[in-house]
């Protein structure tokens, strides 16, 4: 069995974790601020169950200073302090790392970055592979045959691994080493590390490139021409200096021990005990719940994170259309519509799924529709191109559409609601969202349809790449696929969608979430729907008015300003402002210049004269 090691930057994910849900923060009952705790726990399982690590090991940075700080006292001395509630975190998060058997890592004088590099080369020598699960760019410059960057996910997009390739084609470089010389002439505004003045990373790229290291770049100073090898020159120090404090460590004092790093199960007495007291609940059923759903095709487990789980299956593992069984019609004549319609009259509930030229909704024609109200059972009526022929056709569903009865069901359902709008039918009764009682459960993670399936129904969903070709200039249109070929693709999607309203309704209720998804959050949908849908009126003739009354007050606060400072300067420019500022005016002696050598001009600075 291959041996893969994970090392995870543990500060780098915290903050990561805390900043996701800056605009939402989560708090539990006693007011206690879990974002970070909650977020780096996802990211933690996410991370078990889709790469099945053998060896793991969490790595956190020391108390300040490091060997850095001796080296250059202005090291990351810019960055703000540590929030109060991620300081507050950090226990609760180590005492979970341990719950879960996992090592933690810290060594005094030495950052978590210097810890992993040191730990990675060693695991190389020892035949492992190695993932450095981390955001940070820094880490490029360890990537090998044997050892990647792991970014966790992001955006909606899963977690993505980055290799030799990867890392060379970014920089334009032939060794991922050499990322070390490219952070050495651009600095890095976040550690605070100065590089050579006027050199971003376009230029700090050419330059590499070209030369290959900073040292050879200097070697051949004389080549270089202009202000560039007169900043270079003046800066030379300072920028070995930088590149010396852009270096990771590699011989860091510890020693790799694989029996220590080996995955094990769980301490489930533990773990329960600090999720109760984070009040984790769902995170505590996606672990030791032994049985969420079941279904005549399959009995899906999602359990014990590291026993035969549904989230752990390998994608050969997921079961699908051709695996299931199940009823899916096309719809294509007067008298099947019917029936459908008065099959659907009859329900208390149904979930429904257009079918759509684009993704814009407000320019996207309707292509067909789909329905389902019993798990493996669903629908699809094919409409035509035609604006007048198709709302001619939807007047047939408006009975049930609009029937504010029948609760309609979606996943995204806005975007449904909208389409239909564009042909007249006002979608009427009580809204159900997959996608938005998912995000209300599980914020962190992802909530596309296909996500959801194969974490919950452990399905694999048909690709829509299969109907219309990958993204680009050459993807077809919906419209062009025949009725008969989109049939199992728009049933497949109504029906997941019924059987995941089906497990997400009564998770919410167990969460405390049913109040706030179905009195607050599912009925604004239409509301934003219908929003979006009448935008807002604009008066141009106003705004121009007023854009020139403003245009003219600028004109008298620009004069104001030359006057005051005696001397004809581009008050646009940053730079000519501070000169201005501080070297004409001596407004503030004591006033700081950036590493482009320039005064700032920020809003605090300028608050503050």
């Amino acid at each position: 069995m291959s041996k893969n090691l994970y090392l995870l930057d543990a500060y780098a994910l915290i903050y990561r974790s805390y900043y996701a849900f800056i605009k939402n923060p989560r708090y539990n009952s006693k007011g206690q601020n879990t974002s970070a705790i909650y977020g780096f726990v996802n990211t933690l399982l996410d991370l078990i169950a889709k790469e099945n690590p053998t060896h793991i090991a969490v790595v956190f940075d020391p108390p300040y200073p490091t060997f850095r700080h001796e080296m250059y006292k202005e090291y990351k001395a810019n960055r703000e302090a540590t929030p109060e509630d991620i300081k507050l975190s950090i226990p609760y998060i180590k005492k979970l790392i341990d719950g879960f058997r996992i090592p933690v890592i810290e060594v005094a004088s030495y950052e978590a970055d210097d810890v992993i590099g040191t730990l990675a080369k060693q695991a190389e020598k020892e035949g492992f592979t190695t993932y450095m699960m981390t955001p940070d760019k820094d880490y490029g410059q360890l990537v090998s045959d044997n050892i990647y960057m792991l970014k966790p996910a992001r955006g909606g997009n899963d977690m993505e691994v980055v290799d030799k390739q990867k890392i060379c084609a970014k920089y334009k470089i032939k060794d991922p080493v050499q990322v070390i010389d490219i952070l050495g002439l651009m600095g890095d505004s976040s550690d605070n590390i100065p590089g050579a003045p006027g050199i971003g990373e376009k230029t700090a790229m050419k330059l590499i490139e070209q030369y290959d290291s900073i040292e050879n770049l200097y070697n051949h100073i004389d080549e270089i021409k202009g202000k560039q090898k007169e900043k270079l020159e003046e800066n030379k120090e300072q920028v070995l200096l930088s590149k010396e404090l852009a270096t990771i460590k590699l011989d860091v004092p510890v020693q790799i021990d694989p029996i220590s790093l080996t995955l094990d199960d769980p301490d489930e007495e533990k773990l329960t005990k600090l999720f109760e007291e984070l009040e984790f609940k769902t995170i505590a059923r996606r672990i030791f719940q032994k049985e969420i759903v079941s279904t005549p095709a399959s009995s899906v487990m999602q359990g014990s994170l590291f026993g035969d789980t549904e989230i752990e299956k390998k994608e050969s593992e997921f079961i699908d259309i051709s695996t299931v069984e199940h009823d899916y019609q096309l719809v294509d004549t007067l008298e099947k519509r019917k029936d459908l319609i008065e099959q659907l009259a009859n329900q208390k509930e149904f979930c429904f799924d257009t079918e759509t030229t684009g993704l814009n909704p407000l320019t996207a024609e309707i292509v067909g529709l789909a329905f389902s109200f019993r798990s493996h059972h669903a629908f699809y009526i094919p409409f035509p191109a035609d604006l007048d022929a198709a709302k001619e056709l939807f007047e047939e569903f408006r009975v049930v559409l609009e029937n504010q009865k029948i609760r309609k069901i979606g996943q995204n359902i806005k975007y449904d609601i909208s389409i239909l709008k564009q042909y007249s039918i006002d979608v009427k009764g009580d809204i159900f969202d997959t996608m938005i009682a998912h995000y209300l459960m599980q914020p962190s993670l992802r909530h596309n349809l296909n996500y959801l399936c194969e974490q919950y129904l452990g399905y694999k969903t048909i690709s829509i790449e299969e109907l219309i070709g990958k993204k680009g200039a050459k993807q077809d249109s919906m419209r062009n696929v025949p009725a008969e070929r989109i049939t199992d693709y728009a049933c497949e999607d109504a029906d997941l969608t019924f059987q995941l309203k089906e497990i997400f309704e009564p998770e919410l209720e167990k969460n405390y979430l049913d109040n706030l998804a179905l009195s607050l959050e599912m009925p604004l949908i239409p509301v934003l729907a219908e929003m979006e849908q009448s935008g807002i009126k604009v008066d141009t003739n106003a705004l121009n008015e007023f854009a020139k009354e403003l245009n003219k007050e600028l004109i008298k606060i620009e004069e104001k300003i030359l006057k005051q400072s005696g001397v004809q300067f581009n008050i646009s420019s940053p730079k000519q402002l501070g000169e201005v500022l501080f070297d004409h005016m001596k407004l503030d002696p004591n006033a700081k210049k950036t590493k482009t050598k320039q005064y700032s001009t920020s809003e605090d600075t300028l608050q503050k004269l």
